[in-house]
């Protein structure tokens, strides 16, 4: 349904045009452009989801529960007294006492990857064509929303209604002083102080009864329909998300978010369960343990044999890296255990694995001499990715595995996880088995892939080290229908967590 104005008589007619009579053309580098956020950029016009996102981030399960329990009076509040004060019950349940780092922090890291799926493709295509300034105005919090419209749409300056915070913590409230909730006539003045003097905008683009004040000010002004259209695919935006964090997989909409508050209890206990089958249980047995626990464990490809006692030199196994049970898993597909070179595990995640955890020390010789000896002992599971990566990406593979031995197997490593999230960059590695057991039925596939030839390695083959690494990552890459990338590690915690990517020992 198109946004209506009345007019006499008792017809019902459009105010502003449809956007999809918009001739994006005509925007030029000297344009400007102002968009409203929720229902004219996005797909989605309730701003739920990402309230709900930083609930949980900020507080856990008791938070979206409170978030929950809010909802339907914003809603209430919405229709019978104004936009604004519905807007207001979600900034309290969402912020209230939350450490106004935290929140953004998940706005940096978590909150992009969902607005990146929801963003309109009618909109964009006017948006996109811009070559000028491009201005967001939103009712959320603008520390929600920038971080994604700078970094990822393209946005020249965000509006949105402010924190109220006291001593670093979100009061719950919004900050009057500056312009309090951003609806209606407190949008248009937000983009009043967004423009030069004498500058008028030349395109607008809203969604709702309230954008037609700022919508007025504009040369030209379009209505974004409430029709279903697709949504932008992610290699369209300007940059795409490769890295996000936060521990929920689906979109939390209230019926996905109720679920997970009514899971979450149960899940916990499941996890305990499962946790405590993988540790206590032998590694021969594991497989079917957790198929009759809801955990599929799927191998493809032709498992090596173990290592002769005689010879004692071990397989490397060279594994895409997912979640730090991949060498459990693995492990488990071969029925045995097999060591596993760690750098990012917490204490409480070593003294539960199943299978032995020898920790690098990022010195490289140091790490190539402890490699050797574990190696010298038997097989070793190594990630040369160096961390996690959540997206469909390879990133780059370390050549230190190539360089030690020839004896390697590629193995690539995918996992299914429905609700929870088994990784984190900004929260405490500790949890990250028991988020992975929480989730309903996960599955982990491995599948192993044929040694390397002679031919194809440094010692055999004289290839060099990063040769064989980029190699490995190609084969791997290829059989998951994945790309291949030059990113790192460190890229990855600067960009999620403004750090290089140490970790807690507890």
């Amino acid at each position: 349904m198109h946004a209506m104005a009345w007019w006499g008589g008792g017809e019902c007619e459009p105010l502003f045009p449809s956007v999809d009579k918009c001739d994006a053309s005509r925007l030029g580098r000297d344009s400007t452009l102002v968009a409203d956020l929720d229902g004219a950029l996005l797909r989605s016009p309730d701003a739920f989801p990402y309230y709900a996102l930083v609930a949980f981030e900020t507080g856990g399960a008791a938070r979206l529960a409170l978030l929950l329990l809010l909802a339907p009076l914003a809603a209430a509040l919405r229709r019978a007294v104004s936009e604004s004060a519905g807007e207001r019950v979600l900034v309290f349940a969402a912020t209230a006492g939350a450490r106004v780092a935290d929140v953004e922090s998940a706005a940096r890291a978590v909150l992009p990857r969902f607005y990146a799926a929801d963003v309109r493709r009618d909109a964009w295509r006017v948006f996109s064509a811009c070559g000028g300034r491009r201005l967001v105005l939103t009712a959320a919090p603008r520390v929600m929303a920038e971080p994604f419209l700078l970094r990822y749409l393209g946005a020249d300056a965000v509006a949105g209604t402010e924190l109220a915070a006291w001593r670093g913590r979100a009061t719950g409230w919004v900050d009057a002083r500056r312009g309090g909730v951003l609806v209606g006539e407190s949008k248009a003045q937000a983009l009043r102080q967004m423009l030069d003097a004498g500058e008028v905008p030349d395109v607008g683009l809203g969604h709702r009864r309230s954008d037609y004040a700022f919508m007025s000010i504009c040369k030209e002004a379009y209505l974004v329909p409430r029709t279903p259209v697709e949504a932008v695919r992610a290699d369209e935006l300007p940059k795409r998300v490769v890295f996000h964090d936060g521990r929920l997989v689906q979109r939390p909409t209230p019926l996905v978010a109720l679920l997970t508050v009514l899971w979450f209890p149960v899940g916990l206990l499941l996890s305990l369960v499962r946790v405590a089958a993988g540790v206590l249980l032998p590694m021969r047995w594991l497989r079917v343990a957790f198929h009759a626990l809801g955990v599929r464990v799927v191998v493809r490809g032709t498992p090596p044999a173990a290592a002769a006692a005689a010879t004692r030199t071990g397989v490397l196994f060279a594994c895409s890296h997912r979640t730090l049970l991949d060498a459990v898993f693995l492990s488990v597909a071969l029925g045995r255990p097999v060591a596993a070179v760690t750098y990012s595990l917490s204490r409480l995640s070593e003294f539960l694995s199943p299978i032995r955890t020898v920790r690098l020390t990022r010195d490289r010789a140091a790490d190539a001499a402890t490699i050797g000896r574990v190696l010298a002992e038997g097989d070793l599971a190594i990630c040369p990715e160096g961390t996690t990566c959540r997206e469909p990406f390879l990133l780059r593979f370390s050549a230190l595995f190539a360089e030690l031995t020839d004896a390697v197997v590629p193995v690539a490593v995918e996992c299914r996880m429905g609700m929870f999230h088994g990784t984190t960059a900004r929260g405490w590695k500790g949890m990250d088995p028991f988020y992975f057991f929480m989730n309903p039925s996960p599955v982990y596939t491995i599948t192993f892939l044929d040694r390397l030839p002679p031919e194809l390695t440094c010692g055999g083959g004289n290839k060099s080290g990063h040769w064989v690494a980029n190699y490995v990552q190609r084969l791997i890459a290829s059989t998951l229908s994945y790309e291949c990338t030059g990113l790192t590690r460190k890229d990855k915690y600067r960009e999620l967590a403004d750090n290089d990517g140490l970790v807690l020992n507890f």
